[in-house]
């Protein structure tokens, strides 16, 4: 999209009455050689829990700073709720930030923090008292307004600083890393009461993570970033059943990739090494292609014995050559008769187990196969 494009669909939002709540046009940051947002074209609706996905370094919390306030942009355009910010203040945009570290003031009460940006702009007393009662019932501390940070935990810290942000009434919340520093447990907890809160208190989050699972458990659309673009853009269902990039489909959970020869890409034929039909149901590949790659999720693939009647459609030979109990389900490591690595996730309500040195089937539907491009092996590791 060219800048004169994204000025063109902004006026016809404002006529529509549908204005994003964010918008970045050829939006580009350098810090001298290094490039770490380039020439980003983004929009972010109204009312939307929207999620930064990507690595150290990928350039999300570059961009969230942007938006923001708190780092200029090299080149580009950037505009809240229709108007153009590119160039203001922080304190000058209907925004707020919650950071990771939390930033509350020690010596202050909950209360009294909570209070601060009430207090800065000289809101009536009584106002205050109110609008703070209100944020704290909001955010599950109630009769917490006496008690000093030193004496909450991790998550109901957090839960101040959410509150904090958000008794100014801002547009737009920015949310930068904020549960990294608690705990596992604390974290799914406060996953569940950030989406509670941005949907009761109805404005737009923006929520920059490098954590998966925590993006895919909140977030509406997410942005999977990588080298300071957007690689993928959608909704979390959508990005995982159709990552369509190697880094994607490895850096958004696991994935089994393989490189296969296509017999006929109309009707989604593959073929493996040895001659092994597989087939694709999806989107993806180009007419008169030769080779793809394409993958598969682990959970979808289904173990059984040679031989088994009524499998699903693909379905490679296979042994395996580790398997590990880890609760609710079982993984299990294959090598395939042509050298192929399958990672295989098993709900352990399966009869079936299986152990090292079993020969089997993995089968899946071609419904589950998913094209990707980029080399197999992009964002491994990350």
């Amino acid at each position: 999209m060219t800048q004169a494009a994204g000025s063109m669909a902004t006026e016809e939002a404002k006529l529509n009455g549908d204005i994003p709540a964010v918008e970045l046009i050829g939006v580009t940051k350098r810090f001298g050689d290094t490039v770490a947002v380039d020439d980003m074209y983004l929009t972010v609706g109204e009312n939307t829990f929207f999620a930064l996905l990507g690595p150290s370094g990928c350039g999300k919390t570059t961009t969230l700073r942007m938006t923001g306030g708190f780092e200029d942009p090299t080149a580009g355009i950037i505009r809240l709720h229709g108007e153009e910010v590119t160039n203001l203040k922080p304190y000058r945009r209907l925004v707020n930030t919650v950071f990771q570290s939390y930033a509350l003031f020690p010596h202050l009460t909950v209360g009294r923090n909570v209070a601060f940006g009430l207090q800065q702009r000289d809101v009536d007393r009584a106002e205050i008292k109110r609008r703070v009662a209100e944020m704290l019932e909001l955010v599950q501390l109630g009769g917490f307004a006496d008690r000093k940070p030193h004496q909450l935990s991790g998550g109901q810290r957090q839960r101040v600083a959410l509150a904090r942000a958000l008794i100014n009434h801002p547009r737009v919340l920015l949310l930068d890393e904020p549960l990294g520093a608690l705990d596992l447990k604390l974290r799914k907890e406060m996953q569940i009461e950030l989406k509670r809160i941005q949907s009761e208190v109805g404005i737009t989050f923006i929520h920059v993570t490098h954590d998966q699972e925590e993006a895919m458990t909140m977030a509406d659309t997410i942005a999977v970033m990588n080298m300071g673009r957007i690689e993928r853009l959608g909704a979390p269902t959508d990005i995982y059943d159709d990552p369509r990039s190697s880094f994607v489909a490895n850096f958004l959970g696991a994935s089994n990739l393989m490189e296969v020869g296509v017999v006929d890409a109309s009707s989604g034929r593959l073929a493996l090494g040895d001659g092994t039909q597989l087939h694709t149901s999806g989107p993806g590949l180009a007419p008169g292609e030769a080779t793809a790659k394409i993958g598969v999720r682990p959970e979808k693939i289904r173990l059984a014995r040679v031989g088994t009647a009524g499998l699903p459609e693909n379905a490679i030979e296979a042994d395996i050559t580790d398997a590990a109990f880890i609760g609710v389900s079982t993984q299990y490591l294959l090598r395939s008769t042509v050298g192929t690595v399958l990672n295989v996730v098993v709900q352990n309500i399966e009869a079936d187990r299986f152990a090292p040195g079993d020969r089997v089937v993995a089968a899946w539907s071609p419904q589950h196969t998913f094209v990707v491009r980029g080399e197999i092996g992009a964002g491994e590791g990350v």
